[in-house]
């Protein structure tokens, strides 16, 4: 790529362009600020006011509200008083040109305190009593973003949010800041903010922020059941509008959007954003298969929930691309998907320092995605569903898949699946909390007998596992097992719980 210098660019446009981003310089405010907070936003603010670590980084998929929450958070800043000119916005995706500079933060940076700030940022804060803010969006296209960002809080009295939608390339500059940074990561809507941003009254969460030691009470999984009896009423509107539409913002902001075109955004500014734009170009300018992505896309959307082995996928593959494709190619694109935070993958549970033999379990952010990228929707709201019985498995399929992003959505919380070994069942979901394991078994059916939680007794039974009780997750509120050692709830109810 032709290294470009800072003042060309700007000659360019590009000031403009950092100018208009940044009206709160001249004397502006941002216009139509959302009012409803999602739950990132207190830690995020927290962190950049006064967090342990210099540097806050946010990372999420495409459209799920990074950039909405940093429009409030600059919101924040002004109302209590902050000088305008300590606070400086980059959104790098509006400027592509940025990545041709050879070191951009750096170089931004002091133009910034040259231009706008008008003195050094050491001076500024002695003046000021307080550091400058710097809020960059979509910082991960850009080479060395870590070293720069590092270099310059360690110099200088800086502040800063970072937000990426690759968590390979965020994670990669992660490593070199030890020390200096906090990550949190956010994905589509929980069910209580879906409640929310649909007018009804705020549910505060259940499950405190960094609070995993509740998990491994069994009494707190009696309690998340009472609570989402509690909020039965508005739970169960918030889970039908998660059922027709999914958790993207995108659907809930107006209530009037259909699902056609909610679909077609889903597709333009999510999917294909992530393939055509963060996947398509690799190390060094390399050029990724765009056909391959989508088509190991679709598999994981057609196999949500579930754990297909390698010869399911070189079949489906090379029979729809009528190509010779291996297995590690197929394997490194997933990881790929998996870093754009639209598809997961969970591995099977690991023992006694020996990886067990077991394909990973496909998790997608959100079952809208399968649903618009498939044009097939399929139900989880129980009503629905009724109506639609032939959808039964598919739908308990779609379940675990949610299930699974949940638990992965919780911070610190290891998650993992046991597949079937041997004499031992399958059981669908590992939680590992220290020493402690909760196995988690989704039976979205509306009847359920002794022998559906085989798989949760045989691993409690098993002292090595060090698993006192499990949890089965169903369709509805009815009590699902007269055992004392499994706790049963719904999944509407498993999804009030942050």
């Amino acid at each position: 790529m032709k290294q470009l210098t800072l003042e060309a660019l700007l000659t360019a446009g590009a000031e403009r362009n950092l100018r208009d981003a940044n009206p709160w310089w001249r004397g502006e405010r941002q216009y139509d600020v959302a009012t409803i907070k999602r739950w990132a936003y207190a830690p995020v603010l927290k962190g950049l006011l006064r967090g342990l670590a210099p540097i806050t980084v946010l990372r999420g998929p495409r459209q799920v509200g990074k950039t909405t929450l940093l429009n409030q958070v600059t919101d924040e800043l002004l109302n209590q008083g902050v000088d305008p000119r300590r606070i400086f916005r980059v959104q790098f995706d509006d400027i592509p040109d940025l990545r041709k500079l050879q070191a951009p933060i750096l170089d931004l940076a002091a133009w910034y305190a040259d231009n706008v700030v008008g003195q050094s940022f050491h001076a500024s804060a002695r003046e000021q009593h307080g550091p400058v803010y710097l809020l960059l969006d979509e910082v991960q296209n850009l080479s060395d973003w870590a070293t720069q960002l590092k270099h310059l809080v360690d110099l200088q009295p800086v502040r800063a949010i970072v937000t990426g939608s690759s968590a390979l390339r965020i994670e990669a500059g992660r490593d070199s800041l030890a020390g200096r940074v906090s990550t949190i990561e956010i994905g589509p809507l929980l069910l209580r903010e879906i409640s929310e941003m649909r007018g009804a009254p705020s549910i505060a969460p259940f499950l405190p922020y960094n609070g995993l030691g509740s998990l491994k009470q069994k009494a707190f999984w009696h309690e998340l059941r009472s609570f989402g009896e509690t909020h039965r009423a508005t739970r169960n509107l918030a889970f039908t509008a998660f059922s027709e539409m999914g958790a993207y913002p995108l659907a809930h902001k107006q209530l009037d959007s259909t699902w056609e075109e909610v679909s077609a955004q889903l597709v333009e500014t999510v999917v294909r954003r992530a393939i055509q734009h963060d996947l398509r170009i690799g190390e060094r300018g390399r050029r990724r298969d765009e056909t391959l992505l989508e088509e190991v896309f679709k598999l994981a959307c057609r196999y949500a929930g579930q754990s297909p082995g390698q010869a399911l996928y070189l079949d489906e593959v090379r029979r729809a691309l009528d190509a010779n494709i291996g297995w590690q190619r197929i394997l490194t694109y997933l990881k790929f998907l998996d870093a754009t935070l639209l598809v997961r993958l969970i591995e099977p549970l690991e023992l006694r320092l020996k990886r067990k033999k077991g394909a990973v379990k496909l998790v997608l952010c959100d079952h809208a995605l399968r649903a618009a990228w498939l044009q097939e929707r399929v139900p989880l709201d129980p009503v629905a569903l009724q109506a639609a019985p032939h959808l039964a498995v598919l739908a308990g399929h779609i379940a675990e898949s949610a299930a699974g992003q949940f638990f992965k959505s919780i911070i610190n919380l290891q998650l993992s699946h046991f597949p079937e070994r041997g004499a031992e069942p399958e059981v669908d979901y590992v939680l590992t909390v220290g020493d402690q394991r909760i196995p988690v078994e989704i039976k979205y059916q509306r009847r359920i007998d002794h022998a559906d939680t085989r798989g949760l007794r045989a691993f409690i039974e098993k002292s090595v596992y060090n698993a006192p009780f499990g949890i089965l997750v169903t369709q509805g509120d009815a009590q699902a097992s007269d055992d004392p050692r499994i706790v049963s709830l719904p999944l509407s109810s498993l999804l009030l719980m942050r």
